[in-house]
Protein backbone atom coordinates (compact mmCIF):
# COMPACT_ATOMS: atom_id res chain seq x y z
CA UNK A 1 0.00 0.00 0.00
CA UNK A 2 1.02 3.83 -0.63
CA UNK A 3 0.14 6.36 1.59
CA UNK A 4 -1.41 9.68 1.46
CA UNK A 5 -2.57 12.76 1.97
CA UNK A 6 -5.70 14.93 0.56
CA UNK A 7 -3.10 18.15 1.62
CA UNK A 8 -0.28 19.26 -0.55
CA UNK A 9 1.24 20.81 2.25
CA UNK A 10 2.72 24.27 2.63
CA UNK A 11 5.63 24.54 -0.35
CA UNK A 12 6.28 27.39 -2.98
CA UNK A 13 7.77 24.94 -5.94
CA UNK A 14 6.60 21.88 -7.72
CA UNK A 15 9.82 20.05 -6.25
CA UNK A 16 9.44 21.49 -2.68
CA UNK A 17 5.73 20.01 -3.40
CA UNK A 18 7.02 16.54 -4.00
CA UNK A 19 10.09 16.48 -1.03
CA UNK A 20 7.68 17.32 1.50
CA UNK A 21 5.26 14.16 0.62
CA UNK A 22 8.23 11.65 0.74
CA UNK A 23 9.46 13.31 3.64
CA UNK A 24 6.40 12.82 5.29
CA UNK A 25 6.19 9.16 4.17
CA UNK A 26 3.59 9.00 1.51
CA UNK A 27 4.02 7.01 -1.41
CA UNK A 28 1.03 8.22 -3.22
CA UNK A 29 -0.49 11.67 -3.88
CA UNK A 30 -3.38 13.83 -4.64
CA UNK A 31 -2.50 16.10 -8.00
CA UNK A 32 -2.59 19.80 -6.61
CA UNK A 33 -3.42 21.49 -9.50
CA UNK A 34 -6.33 21.85 -11.75
CA UNK A 35 -7.14 21.48 -15.19
CA UNK A 36 -7.63 24.77 -15.89
CA UNK A 37 -4.42 25.66 -14.78
CA UNK A 38 -1.20 26.50 -17.10
CA UNK A 39 -0.07 23.58 -18.86
CA UNK A 40 3.90 24.49 -17.62
CA UNK A 41 2.11 24.27 -14.34
CA UNK A 42 0.86 21.16 -14.59
CA UNK A 43 3.72 19.42 -16.10
CA UNK A 44 6.16 20.91 -13.40
CA UNK A 45 4.42 19.29 -10.89
CA UNK A 46 3.72 15.72 -12.97
CA UNK A 47 7.40 15.52 -13.41
CA UNK A 48 8.29 16.21 -9.70
CA UNK A 49 5.88 13.59 -9.06
CA UNK A 50 7.87 11.25 -10.93
CA UNK A 51 11.29 12.34 -10.38
CA UNK A 52 10.24 11.38 -6.42
CA UNK A 53 8.47 8.06 -7.33
CA UNK A 54 5.31 9.02 -6.03
CA UNK A 55 2.34 7.60 -7.46
CA UNK A 56 -0.28 9.71 -8.64
CA UNK A 57 -3.50 8.76 -6.93
CA UNK A 58 -6.40 10.97 -7.53
CA UNK A 59 -7.34 14.05 -9.55
CA UNK A 60 -10.39 15.03 -7.38
CA UNK A 61 -13.09 16.84 -8.70
CA UNK A 62 -16.04 17.78 -6.47
CA UNK A 63 -18.77 19.51 -8.26
CA UNK A 64 -22.61 18.73 -8.84
CA UNK A 65 -22.62 17.36 -12.04
CA UNK A 66 -26.20 16.26 -11.32
CA UNK A 67 -27.14 20.30 -10.54
CA UNK A 68 -31.12 21.76 -10.75
CA UNK A 69 -29.57 23.97 -12.78
CA UNK A 70 -28.86 23.75 -16.10
CA UNK A 71 -25.94 26.12 -16.84
CA UNK A 72 -24.50 25.45 -13.65
CA UNK A 73 -24.68 21.53 -14.18
CA UNK A 74 -22.96 22.20 -18.14
CA UNK A 75 -20.42 23.92 -16.21
CA UNK A 76 -20.02 21.07 -13.71
CA UNK A 77 -20.10 18.04 -16.42
CA UNK A 78 -17.37 20.40 -19.06
CA UNK A 79 -15.12 20.05 -15.70
CA UNK A 80 -15.57 16.00 -14.90
CA UNK A 81 -14.71 15.73 -18.20
CA UNK A 82 -11.54 17.81 -18.02
CA UNK A 83 -10.13 16.80 -14.64
CA UNK A 84 -10.66 13.47 -16.35
CA UNK A 85 -8.83 14.18 -19.48
CA UNK A 86 -5.87 15.60 -16.52
CA UNK A 87 -6.27 12.31 -14.75
CA UNK A 88 -5.83 10.51 -17.90
CA UNK A 89 -2.52 12.92 -19.17
CA UNK A 90 -1.07 12.09 -15.76
CA UNK A 91 -1.42 8.48 -15.45
CA UNK A 92 -3.62 8.63 -12.59
CA UNK A 93 -4.80 5.65 -10.43
CA UNK A 94 -8.46 7.17 -11.15
CA UNK A 95 -10.26 11.02 -10.96
CA UNK A 96 -12.82 10.93 -8.40
CA UNK A 97 -15.86 12.16 -8.10
CA UNK A 98 -18.95 12.23 -6.02
CA UNK A 99 -22.58 10.84 -7.83
CA UNK A 100 -23.64 14.57 -7.21
CA UNK A 101 -27.31 15.63 -4.96
CA UNK A 102 -30.79 16.56 -5.35
CA UNK A 103 -30.36 19.39 -4.00
CA UNK A 104 -29.22 23.36 -3.02
CA UNK A 105 -26.20 21.46 -1.15
CA UNK A 106 -24.05 19.65 -3.82
CA UNK A 107 -22.91 16.93 -1.46
CA UNK A 108 -26.07 16.46 0.48
CA UNK A 109 -28.90 14.41 2.29
CA UNK A 110 -32.12 14.65 0.62
CA UNK A 111 -34.86 11.90 -0.08
CA UNK A 112 -34.49 12.67 -4.09
CA UNK A 113 -30.77 11.06 -3.96
CA UNK A 114 -32.70 7.44 -3.12
CA UNK A 115 -35.33 8.28 -6.11
CA UNK A 116 -34.98 6.08 -9.74
CA UNK A 117 -34.64 9.01 -11.46
CA UNK A 118 -31.00 9.86 -9.60
CA UNK A 119 -29.97 6.13 -10.09
CA UNK A 120 -30.78 6.68 -14.10
CA UNK A 121 -29.19 10.49 -13.83
CA UNK A 122 -25.81 9.12 -12.66
CA UNK A 123 -25.78 6.27 -15.06
CA UNK A 124 -26.33 8.89 -17.99
CA UNK A 125 -24.02 10.67 -16.47
CA UNK A 126 -20.93 8.81 -15.70
CA UNK A 127 -21.19 7.71 -19.20
CA UNK A 128 -21.65 10.64 -20.94
CA UNK A 129 -18.09 11.89 -18.97
CA UNK A 130 -16.23 8.89 -20.03
CA UNK A 131 -17.18 8.71 -23.32
CA UNK A 132 -16.64 12.74 -24.04
CA UNK A 133 -13.30 12.10 -22.01
CA UNK A 134 -12.48 8.78 -23.68
CA UNK A 135 -9.77 8.25 -21.11
CA UNK A 136 -7.07 5.60 -22.08
CA UNK A 137 -4.68 5.36 -18.69
CA UNK A 138 -6.84 6.10 -15.99
CA UNK A 139 -10.39 5.73 -14.41
CA UNK A 140 -13.52 7.68 -13.68
CA UNK A 141 -14.85 6.53 -10.44
CA UNK A 142 -17.44 7.39 -7.86
CA UNK A 143 -16.60 7.93 -3.92
CA UNK A 144 -19.50 6.17 -1.78
CA UNK A 145 -21.27 8.64 0.76
CA UNK A 146 -23.77 8.02 3.52
CA UNK A 147 -26.67 9.17 1.59
CA UNK A 148 -25.88 9.41 -2.04
CA UNK A 149 -25.56 6.55 -4.85
CA UNK A 150 -23.48 4.53 -4.13
CA UNK A 151 -24.20 4.07 -0.45
CA UNK A 152 -23.26 0.15 -0.68
CA UNK A 153 -20.68 -2.29 -2.12
CA UNK A 154 -23.66 -4.17 -4.21
CA UNK A 155 -24.96 -1.22 -5.12
CA UNK A 156 -21.31 0.01 -6.42
CA UNK A 157 -21.53 -3.38 -8.49
CA UNK A 158 -24.65 -2.66 -9.93
CA UNK A 159 -23.99 0.76 -11.05
CA UNK A 160 -20.80 -0.55 -12.55
CA UNK A 161 -22.91 -3.45 -14.49
CA UNK A 162 -25.53 -0.23 -15.44
CA UNK A 163 -22.48 2.21 -16.88
CA UNK A 164 -20.97 -0.84 -18.94
CA UNK A 165 -17.76 1.30 -19.38
CA UNK A 166 -14.69 -0.28 -19.08
CA UNK A 167 -12.83 3.09 -17.75
CA UNK A 168 -15.32 3.28 -14.72
CA UNK A 169 -14.34 1.73 -11.47
CA UNK A 170 -13.92 2.06 -7.39
CA UNK A 171 -12.99 5.07 -5.08
CA UNK A 172 -13.88 3.13 -2.20
CA UNK A 173 -14.39 5.46 1.12
CA UNK A 174 -15.20 2.06 3.70
CA UNK A 175 -15.91 5.05 6.38
CA UNK A 176 -18.16 7.16 4.39
CA UNK A 177 -20.48 3.85 3.98
CA UNK A 178 -20.60 2.85 7.95
CA UNK A 179 -24.17 4.61 8.08
CA UNK A 180 -26.38 2.26 10.50
CA UNK A 181 -25.83 0.29 13.57
CA UNK A 182 -25.57 -2.74 11.59
CA UNK A 183 -22.55 -1.39 9.54
CA UNK A 184 -21.06 -0.15 12.88
CA UNK A 185 -21.15 -3.14 14.80
CA UNK A 186 -20.11 -5.06 11.81
CA UNK A 187 -17.20 -3.51 10.46
CA UNK A 188 -14.96 -5.97 9.77
CA UNK A 189 -17.65 -7.82 8.35
CA UNK A 190 -18.47 -4.88 6.06
CA UNK A 191 -15.08 -4.53 4.84
CA UNK A 192 -14.70 -7.95 3.64
CA UNK A 193 -17.67 -7.46 1.69
CA UNK A 194 -16.23 -4.29 -0.06
CA UNK A 195 -13.27 -6.42 -0.91
CA UNK A 196 -14.70 -9.08 -2.22
CA UNK A 197 -17.11 -7.53 -4.32
CA UNK A 198 -15.31 -4.71 -5.69
CA UNK A 199 -11.96 -6.27 -5.65
CA UNK A 200 -9.78 -5.22 -8.56
CA UNK A 201 -11.89 -2.85 -9.72
CA UNK A 202 -11.21 -0.69 -6.86
CA UNK A 203 -8.08 2.16 -8.12
CA UNK A 204 -7.91 4.04 -4.65
CA UNK A 205 -9.36 4.62 -1.22
CA UNK A 206 -9.43 7.23 1.34
CA UNK A 207 -8.98 6.84 5.02
CA UNK A 208 -9.82 8.20 8.38
CA UNK A 209 -11.92 7.21 11.35
CA UNK A 210 -15.52 7.58 12.71
CA UNK A 211 -16.84 8.00 15.79
CA UNK A 212 -20.46 6.75 17.73
CA UNK A 213 -21.42 8.85 20.31
CA UNK A 214 -23.30 8.34 23.02
CA UNK A 215 -26.18 11.31 22.58
CA UNK A 216 -29.54 9.98 21.43
CA UNK A 217 -30.32 9.15 18.53
CA UNK A 218 -27.90 7.21 16.46
CA UNK A 219 -24.94 9.83 15.90
CA UNK A 220 -22.05 8.75 13.80
CA UNK A 221 -19.24 11.64 13.70
CA UNK A 222 -16.36 11.83 11.07
CA UNK A 223 -13.08 11.56 13.06
CA UNK A 224 -9.12 11.67 12.75
CA UNK A 225 -7.33 8.81 12.85
CA UNK A 226 -7.62 7.35 16.50
CA UNK A 227 -10.43 9.24 17.48
CA UNK A 228 -13.02 6.45 16.42
CA UNK A 229 -13.46 2.98 16.45
CA UNK A 230 -13.57 2.02 12.70
CA UNK A 231 -10.70 -0.52 12.89
CA UNK A 232 -7.84 0.91 10.57
CA UNK A 233 -5.36 -1.35 10.58
CA UNK A 234 -7.91 -4.17 9.37
CA UNK A 235 -9.12 -2.14 6.17
CA UNK A 236 -5.36 -1.32 5.36
CA UNK A 237 -4.18 -4.95 5.43
CA UNK A 238 -7.04 -5.95 3.29
CA UNK A 239 -6.26 -3.51 0.79
CA UNK A 240 -2.84 -3.84 0.95
CA UNK A 241 -3.40 -8.00 0.02
CA UNK A 242 -5.59 -7.52 -2.95
CA UNK A 243 -3.28 -5.09 -4.12
CA UNK A 244 0.78 -3.51 -2.61
CA UNK A 245 0.36 -0.18 -4.68
CA UNK A 246 -2.96 0.63 -3.25
CA UNK A 247 -2.58 4.34 -2.58
CA UNK A 248 -4.67 5.06 0.41
CA UNK A 249 -5.31 8.90 1.31
CA UNK A 250 -5.56 10.43 4.78
CA UNK A 251 -8.17 13.16 4.21
CA UNK A 252 -10.45 15.99 5.91
CA UNK A 253 -8.19 17.42 8.35
CA UNK A 254 -7.65 21.07 8.91
CA UNK A 255 -4.19 21.99 8.77
CA UNK A 256 -0.30 20.73 7.91
CA UNK A 257 0.24 20.55 11.40
CA UNK A 258 -2.92 18.19 11.83
CA UNK A 259 -1.60 15.80 8.75
CA UNK A 260 1.48 15.29 9.54
CA UNK A 261 0.28 14.21 13.46
CA UNK A 262 -2.36 11.52 11.68
CA UNK A 263 0.23 10.62 9.34
CA UNK A 264 2.95 9.73 12.11
CA UNK A 265 0.06 7.71 13.69
CA UNK A 266 -0.53 6.32 10.50
CA UNK A 267 2.31 5.07 9.64
CA UNK A 268 2.78 3.25 13.73
CA UNK A 269 -0.49 2.02 14.03
CA UNK A 270 0.13 0.18 10.35
CA UNK A 271 3.68 -1.27 10.73
CA UNK A 272 4.07 -4.38 8.83
CA UNK A 273 1.98 -3.47 6.38
CA UNK A 274 2.78 -0.02 5.28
Amino acid sequence: MRLGTSSPLAHSTPEEWAANQVKLGCGAVVFPVQSDEPKEKIVAYKEAAENHGLMIAEVGIWRNALDADQSTREQNMDYCVEQLRLADFLGARCAVNVAGAFGPRWDGHYKENFSDEAWKSTVKMVREIIDRANPKNTYFTLEPMPWMIPWSPKQYLELLEDVDRDRFAVHLDGINMINSAERYFNIEEFIDECVDLLGDKIKSCHIKDVHLKEEYTFQLEECAPGLGEFPLRYYAKKLHDLDTDMPIILEHLNTDEEYLRYMEYLKEELNGIY
